[in-house]
């Protein structure tokens, strides 16, 4: 993990928080509008690390040591 990033829960605890300033209702709405901006980009990246988490969990390592994706017999 690079220096400035920061990880999946640190991004989605500054998310919650932004979250409550902006339902708290007692916030400038040129300074809502910026916190609302940095709550749609904590969102994305968020929403890539999970999705980065479930790719990697889906992948099984075969006999020979090669990843492929894990195919649930269910389906």
């Amino acid at each position: 993990m690079a220096k400035n990033e920061k990880s999946f829960e640190e991004n989605l605890n500054e998310l919650e928080n932004i979250v409550k300033d902006l339902e708290n209702g007692e916030i400038k709405l040129d300074d809502a509008i910026n916190k609302y901006s940095e709550a749609m980009k904590l969102s994305k990246i968020c929403s890539e690390k999970l999705k980065n988490a479930e790719e990697a969990i889906n992948k099984i390592v075969n006999v020979d040591g090669n990843m492929e994706e894990f195919k649930n017999i269910e389906e």
